[in-house]
Formats: structure tokens, sequence, C-alpha cells
């Protein structure tokens, strides 16, 4: 895997893929950023949490479960003191579909944790990272106007 991180001007910087996809970094405004793209370490929480996403999908589509949506919400610590390193990372994950089996979706964030997801395996070697998750049904929101709300 290649990419390449290109200097813009004082911390702005675009990041390009080996896949030829390009992503604009920056810093925060009393850092010298002009907040238009996202910070670094934001970057490595979407990382991971894609990682982990792409996984817990695949593997309950694999499992033939009814799955209509996945999120992944993700909260980090980091030190107070440089370098301020992540010292806890939460991922909970809200999955949607109707008649989802909560075993299959529990053993779906288990097996990314702890086998399938190269970059949270990576960051659990320093980080403390927990992951639960809820199940949602999916909802049709059937909207109903009469003729004088149209």
């Amino acid at each position: 895997m290649h990419v390449k991180v290109k200097w813009i001007d004082g911390v702005s910087f675009v990041g390009e893929s080996e896949s030829g996809h390009a992503v604009v970094l920056d810093g925060a405004p009393e850092n010298g950023g002009r907040n238009i793209g996202m910070r670094p370490m934001e970057m490595l929480l979407i990382g991971m949490g894609g990682c982990t996403s792409f996984d817990v999908v695949a593997i309950l589509k694999k499992a033939r479960q009814p799955i209509v949506a996945c999120v992944a919400e993700i909260d980090a610590t980091r030190a107070d003191e440089i370098p301020k390193v992540f010292t806890k990372i939460h991922v909970h994950f809200v999955v949607t579909g109707d008649n989802l089996n909560p075993a299959q979706v529990e053993r779906a964030v288990k097996l990314s944790a702890e086998k399938y997801c190269s970059a949270s395996i990576m960051l659990s070697k320093s980080v403390e990272i927990t992951h639960d998750f809820e199940i949602k049904p999916s909802t049709v929101a059937i909207s109903t106007a009469s003729n004088s709300d149209v």
C-alpha cells in the first residue's frame, strides 16, 4: 500500500491514496489551520471505523441477516500531554434491520474486533478499545398529508 501526503500551506495537506482518492487534512485554527479539512487523528478514527464496519456488514450479510443499515459511533479519549495519543476508544454499533439475530450481531462485532479488523487490532496494541452494539428495527415512515397540507 502506498499513499502520499502533500503539504498545501500552513498546516493544510492533501492525502492521496493508491486507489486514486484524495482527502484534505487541516489543523485546528488555534494551531494555524483554516478548518478546511479533517484533523489527522479524526481521520485515524474514521479509518478504524470504516475497517470494522466493513467487517461487521460483510459478516452479517454472509450470515444472511436482514441488515439494512450499520453505523459505528466512535468516541475516543486522548492523553492530556504531548504526544496526545488515544488512551481509550469505544465503538458503538447501531445495526438496523428487522428480525436481526442479536447473537449474530454480537458474533460479527467480536470477530471484527478480535480477528478481522486490521486497524482496530493494530491500535488495540496500545489503546484500550471496547465495543458494544444496539439493534434497531427498520421502520417505514408513512407520511399521510391531507389536501389542506399540500
